[in-house]
This record gives C-alpha cells, sequence and structure tokens, in this order.
C-alpha cells in the first residue's frame, strides 16, 4: 500500500450523516459518513441491500440525499446529474459500462468531450498513448469495442475517466466477470494509479481483493457504517461479522465433505461434444449428489452446461434425465425431461427484468398454473411466490415488485424459484453466487443442499474453487474442453484443483 495514502492530507470526498429516504418509505441511508483520502484506494462493502448501490448514485449525481451533506474538496457540492460530478472531476465506472460495441477503443476514450471534435486522429493517438503509459497498460486503439474481453472493456472505461481528468473513480463491481489475469492486470494498474494520485472508491464483494487492494474500508449494514477503518487493522473474518454477523461462519463450519448416500443416475451425458468448444465429454449425475465443474474462464464449462440444457443446437451426444432420452435439442424438451439452467448472466438469460417477481417465478410452468391449460390462475401463481419468499428468504416490498429493483442476491433467488415448485430433477447451476454478497451466498449454499437432501441431482460451475469445495460431492476439472480429472472432494484441495485447472 501506498505510504502516501496513509498521511494527514485532507479528504477529497467527505459524506457527511447521509440519509436516504424513498417515497416509499424505504429508508436506505441512515446516516452514512466517511472521507476519501487523495491517492488512496477506499473499499466499500456490504450485503446486498447495504445501501452500497444507494450511497454510489448520490455520490456521483446520479441521486440527491434526503438530508446530510456530500463535500468535495473541501467544499459541499449538490451534484444533480453525472455529468456534473464528471465536470468535477469524478467519474463512475460500472459493471455493465455504456461503451460502444461498434465503435474503436479510441473513439470510446474520447466520446462526448468537448475538445474531441477539434482534434486529428494522431493527436488522439498520442493522448491514449500517455493515458496506457500512466496505467501500465497497453491497448490498440483502432480495435473495436466488440472485439474486447470483458477486462479489456473495463480498462477501456478506467481510460474514458483519466480522459476527463477524474481525479476520483468510483469502481462498482469491477472484477465480477473477469479472469484471474485480466484481475491482476486491473489491481496493477489501479495501484500504478493510486500512487501518481489517483483516487479510487473499490466496491466489491470479493473480501480477499478489499484487503488486498484497498488502504482503507467503510463497512455498511442496514445503511448504517457498522466499520470504517485502515484495511491494514481488519482481519477477513472481521469483515465478515461486520456483513453479516455469526451467520456465514456457521454456514463455513459446515462446509466439511457433505455426508450424503446418492442414489440411481439421474443425469446420464455420453459422449457429448460440439464443433470448437468442448467435447467429447460424458459424465453421470446420481439422485442427491452435487457435482462441480471446476474449470478457468474458457475451458468450456459454461458451454458444456448450455448444451445438456440443448441451447446448442451444434451438439452432438447423447443426454438422459433418468430413463428419458432427449432426443430433441431444445431448453423446451429439457424442461419437459426435467432439466432446470440457472445461466450465469441472469439480467439477459435467467429473468424478465420489468417483470414482477410473481411473474417471473411462475413463467416456466405457467400451462400448469392455468385453467384448462390457458387461462392463467394469478391466485396460484401469487401463492408459489409467496411461499418461495418465505422459504428462500426474498427479500422484496411484494410479489408485484419488477425484479430489476431488487439486490443481485433476491434476483438470484427469485431465478432458482422459478424451478423449486415444478418437476426439476436436475439442476444446472452456472456461478450461482457470482456477483452476490456474502450473505447471499450462504443462504444459496444452503439452497444447494437442501436440494440434494431432497434427492434432486445438482452440477454447479464456479470459478470460486473454495466455494465447490465446501457444497460439493465430486469436482470434475475442466481444461481446454475436456475433462482431466475427476476428485472426490475428500480426496483433493484448492492447490491441487487450481493445478489441474490451469495445467500446472
Amino acid at each position: 500500500m501506498a505510504e502516501s495514502s496513509a498521511g494527514p492530507r485532507e479528504p477529497v470526498l467527505v459524506v457527511a450523516d447521509v440519509h436516504k429516504i424513498y417515497s416509499s418509505g424505504t429508508h436506505a441511508l441512515r446516516g452514512v459518513s466517511l472521507a476519501v483520502r487523495p491517492g488512496s484506494v477506499h473499499g466499500l462493502i456490504g450485503a446486498n441491500g447495504a445501501g452500497k448501490s444507494t450511497l454510489i448514485r448520490i455520490m456521483s449525481g446520479v441521486e440527491t440525499a434526503t438530508s446530510g451533506t456530500v463535500s468535495w474538496q473541501g467544499e459541499p457540492v449538490s451534484w444533480t446529474t453525472p455529468s456534473q460530478a464528471l465536470a468535477a472531476g469524478m467519474a463512475a465506472v460500472h459493471q455493465h459500462t455504456p461503451l460502444v460495441s461498434t465503435l474503436s477503443v479510441l473513439d470510446n476514450i474520447f466520446l462526448g468531450r468537448k475538445d474531441s471534435m477539434r482534434w486529428d486522429v494522431a493527436r488522439r493517438e498520442g493522448e491514449l498513448r500517455e493515458l496506457c503509459e500512466r496505467m501500465g497498460y497497453d491497448i490498440d486503439p483502432h480495435q473495436t469495442i466488440g472485439e474486447l474481453s470483458t477486462g479489456g472493456k473495463q480498462m477501456v472505461a478506467i481510460l474514458q475517466a483519466l480522459a476527463r481528468d477524474a481525479k476520483l473513480v468510483l469502481l462498482d463491481e469491477p472484477t465480477a466477470a473477469l479472469s484471474p489475469h485480466e484481475r491482476d492486470v486491473l489491481f496493477s494498474s489501479i495501484r500504478r494509479l493510486r500512487d501518481q494520485g489517483t483516487t479510487f472508491v473499490y466496491v466489491s464483494h470479493f473480501l480477499d481483493e478489499i484487503l488486498a487492494l484497498t488502504d482503507q474500508l467503510t463497512v455498511l449494514r442496514d445503511g448504517q457504517v457498522i466499520v470504517d477503518a485502515q484495511t491494514s487493522g481488519v482481519t477477513k473474518q472481521e469483515l465478515v461479522t461486520a456483513i453479516v454477523g455469526q451467520r456465514l461462519a456457521r454456514v463455513e463450519q459446515q462446509n466439511s465433505a457433505p455426508d450424503r448416500s446418492t442414489g440411481e443416475p439421474l443425469l446420464v451425458v455420453d459422449g457429448l461434444s460440439s464443433p470448437g468448444r468442448f467435447g467429447p465429454i460424458s459424465l453421470t449425475v446420481h439422485a442427491g449428489e452435487v457435482v462441480g465443474l471446476a474449470g478457468l474462464l474458457g475451458s468450456g464449462r459454461t458451454e458444456l452446461l448450455e448444451a445438456i440444457y440443448g441451447a446448442d443446437r451444434s451438439a452432438a451426444g447423447t443426454v438422459r434425465v433418468g430413463e428419458h432420452r432427449l432426443r430433441h435439442r431444445s431448453p423446451r424438451a429439457a424442461v419437459r425431461a426435467g432439466l432446470a439452467l440457472v445461466p450465469e448472466d441472469r439480467a439477459r438469460q435467467g429473468l424478465l427484468r420489468d417483470w414482477e417477481a410473481w411473474r417471473n417465478i411462475s413463467l416456466p410452468y405457467l400451462s400448469s398454473m392455468s385453467r384448462r391449460r390457458l387461462l392463467p390462475e394469478r391466485r396460484r401463481e401469487l401463492q408459489i411466490t409467496e411461499q418461495a419468499i418465505a422459504e428462500l428468504n426474498i427479500k422484496t416490498p411484494s410479489p408485484e415488485a419488477p425484479v430489476g429493483e431488487l439486490s443481485g442476491g433476491n434476483a438470484q433467488k427469485v431465478v432458482f424459484a422459478k424451478w423449486l415448485y415444478g418437476p426439476a430433477r436436475v439442476f444446472l447451476l452456472d456461478e450461482p453466487s457470482a456477483g452476490v454478497d456474502v450473505g447471499a451466498k450462504a443462504d444459496i449454499i444452503q439452497l444447494i443442499r437442501r436440494l440434494a437432501r431432497a434427492g434432486k441431482g445438482v452440477v454447479i460451475v464456479s470459478s470460486e474453487f473454495e466455494e465447490l469445495l465446501g457444497v460439493c460431492d465430486r469436482i470434475l476439472v475442466v481444461r481446454r474442453g475436456q475433462i482431466i480429472s475427476e476428485r472426490p472432494v475428500v480426496d483433493t484441495d484448492l492447490h491441487e484443483l487450481t493445478a489441474l485447472a490451469s495445467g500446472l
């Protein structure tokens, strides 16, 4: 950590006793105060619904506080738009930054800057080279955004902020979809820029990242500051306790090897392959068993789940659920056979964000909740939704709330709830806890265990091998489209899985 970050310099951003009360009566922030010092990385963490997003929106000018003050460089400010904050020197980089995929890197970085129309290409390229040197990162200025990896897009968003002379950059879950290598590159650039004087507010669910990268941290819970301290004086366990109390600690104590007896084969995959993606792959999942797929990004793990589910029409091989062979490759046929998929991209593939929770939950089996399979019975749909809200601890104002207004963890629980009250026998889970806080992660782990105890079969893809070790019976290691090893959880550990998956 930079020595300067611990110095006595005056804060560049001060939030003092900020409250936010919405018209619905929700008290999202309750007297939040924090100070961000120049040339530092300030971590902001908390469970979904703790108030992080609300605070970020207030600091960046998207929303205004009900009461309290925000001061920028020693002066109170009352920004009402992000452009005002940006003009003052504060830029926000969100997880899904709205870059223009058809334009080049160069055009995106300088897009919207008032003086950009007066610049020729050579001059723009020269400034971009200087920005890249500051970050210690190299990129082709003429490559289109659509050709970049997720990590590349994230770096372009930061370059875009620097091109607008941002003094403070708000990073909201920047590594949620990055590979380990991309994350290392991002961290290196953040540290380099911090040491040059750029200030960061870093929002993340990954506690290891917070401990490794930040100089100061603030923990929010239920709209209040629980911890505000130098990172060097806080342990991971103290962070977990501050975020969710002793709840996750109890779950982690249960994360020893599961003691479950398994039944008959529920899912049998034989010689499944997809040209240029993976295969041939064969595997079996038994009733009451949780099987993990451990692999790095690009290993073919997600593509395998999608092919089992029938979303890849080019895949060849056989898939059986119980005694039923899937002869037609389509998600509809997979659902009829008893397969359920919880996709990685829940916003795009798993939910209709503008629809209410009750309509999302009843959608897969709507015909069975309809009179004569034609006229939906809303009463039955609401009954199932209320049951799901109670059983899964979904935090929502009501079943009528649009799913797009829920936190990430609660939206993920809605995706699970879609499948829990129908005939699904095998659950295919792709990064089920990605982008959710530690409390929601604990709930999801418990839900997976509950499915196994009920005799379901579960297949999990996760980038967090610790998560697989905590909930699975067996782990299959996937590399370059092949299963290269199978390990019972009791006979492996994190170091072996990492070595196998990375080809060491």
